[in-house]
């Protein structure tokens, strides 16, 4: 009997010591971070809850795994002003602060209609990984792989890629009062194509906000009940 208790005491200690090494971890993960209002500090124009939702569905797509770097495009600002950051979450660094187009489909100035489905050539919302690049008919092009089902998984078939496109160029908004419009795809100017898909190929993570609220209310990586670390960001950034 006092075996068996012993036994079962040891194997108590045990769990426990497992727990706070978990816990422990998942602090020490937390802290590594920044926070939302850190990063808003790099890129004051940026939206403090776009900012704060893309490290909630970062940390939740990461696990421990994290890859450092982090875009962020914020489709609720209008084509002809800068909305998308580049953060290096490691070193706590802004990397990029560029114009980014959106899908001729989903709106003229503002995007409004977002869409999964195959020739709706409409952009996706949600959170991607950056997958292979290639050189197509935009020159070099970054392959961006969706992760939420019903919102962006289809990115791979759709051909949803970053890539270099001269209507992404500012120049074109005196004349059209906008950004041109892609297919679907997030692309960028020509002269700074290049050099972030370079810095994006290694593996990343991409999200692209709009608050919309069946994919708020339903997101993978934004709510509690798919992803607990999700309520604990959340509240804690």
């Amino acid at each position: 009997m006092i075996d068996r208790l012993g036994g079962a005491l040891r194997l108590c200690a045990a769990s426990i010591g497992l727990l706070a090494a978990g816990c422990g971890w998942q602090t020490a993960h937390a802290q590594a971070l920044p926070s939302a209002t850190e990063l808003h500090r790099l890129a004051p124009n940026a939206s403090l809850d776009a900012l704060r939702l893309a490290l909630t569905a970062y940390d939740c797509a990461s696990q421990g795994t994290a890859q450092q770097l982090l875009t962020v495009i914020d489709y609720s600002r209008p084509s002809r002003d800068k909305r998308l950051w580049v953060f290096d979450l490691k070193s706590k660094k802004l990397l990029f602060e560029e114009w980014v187009a959106h899908g001729k489909n989903s709106g003229a100035d503002v995007p409004t209609s977002f869409s999964n489905r195959p020739n709706s050539y409409q952009s996706s919302i949600g959170l991607f990984h950056t997958g292979q690049t290639y050189s197509g008919k935009h020159g070099r092009s970054l392959r961006l792989q969706g992760m939420e089902p019903g919102f962006n998984d289809n990115s791979m078939s759709r051909a949803i890629v970053m890539h270099a496109a001269a209507y992404a160029d500012p120049k074109v908004v005196p004349g059209l009062g906008r950004l041109g419009r892609s297919q679907g795809c997030p692309a960028v100017r020509p002269a700074i194509a290049g050099k972030l898909i370079e810095t994006l190929k290694r593996g990343s993570y991409v999200f692209a906000y709009y608050p919309q609220k069946d994919w708020l209310k339903n997101s993978r990586f934004l709510s509690a009940q798919s992803c607990p670390l999700a309520e604990q960001t959340l509240a804690s950034k």
